[in-house]
């Protein structure tokens, strides 16, 4: 087992939560396949009574050797013929000819992969939403709490954290559509034989089919899809997008949670004390988030292993497919383990309120050069209003003072601001942060009414 699966050295970082994608989980999640497709022939009439039940209770993967499995594998480039062999050896010879009946090793692993996909997803979307619900109490708590909104990683113009934990709630419930969609109909089963004609099974084979999407749950496609990859393409490109989200997310809380900023901070992780140093008793490291990013770096170079995978050729592909396992193996553990993390990270984020009005007030009134700008340009033009305010602010920042405090006490900025008839209570007016959140709280507003009618759609 990989030590970046659960239960390796790594795992409880890259396999947080259920992330059931280690070997354990693809033999069984194959045993599953052959067992439905064992029920799928006798239901059609073309194995004895009793076959399906008995192909069944063999399929169990804690009666399989994995390690002679993948032994036996490197023999014919995938581990499907010896796991075929091992299972027929495990059933009553009246039933044996149940087992893989008209399949291909690529119908097996392939809706395998939709077998574990869609596990993972049940798991990844639970852990979505509870985020994207602690997400919803933070816009909602904290939609009037001021604070410096950063473009550039340079302070701009005040927003709230209201503001900031309603984009990454968009951000998440965006996410989840996308993988729900995914989840309920782009998982499909692989069955079409050798070369996608079943004709092994002959007029059997689409009744066949029918039957083994019936017993997985999975819908049955169109035709098989062999070398039409965008199945894979469309999970792999749901999963990076909400690695991306959470990634972004992480960032901001590494960020905002600097010594220097401090404006927020991870939640303690029970009695266990989280976010230690090796070296330095008194650090207090954003695990969580770090954590996720961890993560979601991996899923860019996943993603274009598996787009580059797409071209395969004519009937069957030579390598491209096999290409496909491990990144995403990878990307499923990746990604459910971001949304555990992000889980925990937003359950139990801290939030300084006050120190965000500190960070604010700290910068002497800079943030709202842009709103004293607006009221000087009626008077003086956009443009000499543009530029009386950036010299203002560059004074104010060489002297250390507040900006508010130059315009109206240093020549020649209180003479001109004087000449335009913009008094001290005008300016003072521009300077209030909260005066200057334009549309935040419309936008909190309207971040929690969809995220209410999503839940309520899904309840």
């Amino acid at each position: 087992m990989s030590s970046f699966g659960p239960g390796g050295l790594f795992g409880n970082v890259f396999g947080r939560g259920t992330a059931a994608v280690g070997d354990g989980d693809w033999l069984q999640a194959i045993l599953d396949v052959e067992a439905a497709l064992a029920r799928a022939a006798e239901r059609a009439g073309l194995a004895a009574a009793g076959a399906g039940a008995a192909v069944t209770a063999a399929a169990s993967a804690c009666q399989f050797d994995v390690a002679e499995l993948a032994s036996q594998a490197a023999l014919t480039g995938n581990p499907v013929p010896a796991l075929v062999r091992a299972l027929t050896g495990k059933v009553p010879g009246d039933y044996a000819g149940a087992v893989h009946a008209g399949a291909t090793s690529q119908d097996v692993i392939d809706t395998a992969v939709m077998l574990m996909a869609r596990r993972v997803l049940d798991q990844l979307l639970a852990d979505l939403s509870a985020a994207a619900s602690s997400a919803a109490t933070l816009a909602r708590r904290h939609q009037d709490a001021v604070m410096i909104g950063r473009t550039l990683l340079q302070q701009a113009v005040p927003v709230t954290f209201g503001l900031v934990a309603a984009g990454w709630l968009t951000g998440i419930d965006e996410a989840r559509q996308q993988l729900a969609r995914i989840r309920s109909q782009r998982l499909a089963i692989q069955f079409g034989g050798a070369a996608g004609t079943l004709a092994a099974l002959g007029d059997a084979g689409p009744r066949v089919a029918a039957l083994l999407a019936d017993e997985l749950g999975l819908p049955q496609p169109v035709l098989p899809w062999h070398t039409d990859r965008l199945r894979i393409i469309e999970l792999a490109a749901a999963l990076a997008g909400a690695a991306a989200v959470l990634g972004k997310i992480a960032r901001d809380v590494t960020l905002l949670a600097q010594t220097e900023i401090a404006e927020v901070a991870e939640g303690e992780a029970g009695p266990a004390r989280r976010g230690g140093s090796s070296a330095m008793p008194n650090k207090r490291n954003p695990v969580a988030a770090i954590a996720i990013l961890g993560c979601t770096r991996q899923v860019p170079g996943l993603l274009a292993t598996l787009a580059a995978s797409a071209e395969q050729e004519l009937q069957r592909a030579a390598g491209a497919w096999h290409a496909e396992w491990e990144p995403l193996t990878d990307l499923l553990r990746l990604a459910g383990s971001a949304a555990a993390w992000a889980a925990d990270l937003l359950g139990g984020l801290e939030v300084d309120t006050a120190r965000m009005r500190a960070n604010l007030d700290a910068a002497g009134g800079l943030p709202m050069a842009e709103n004293v700008a607006g009221l000087l340009g009626a008077a003086l033009g956009r443009l000499q209003a543009h530029e009386l305010v950036a010299r203002a602010s560059a004074e104010a920042t060489a002297a250390g003072r507040g900006i508010g405090e130059v315009l109206l006490r240093s020549a020649p900025f209180a003479d001109q601001l004087a000449a335009a008839g913009v008094d001290a209570g005008k300016v003072e007016a521009a300077l209030d942060p909260a005066g200057y959140l334009g549309a935040a709280r419309h936008f909190i507003e309207q971040a929690l009414a969809a995220h209410h009618d999503m839940e309520a759609a899904a309840s």
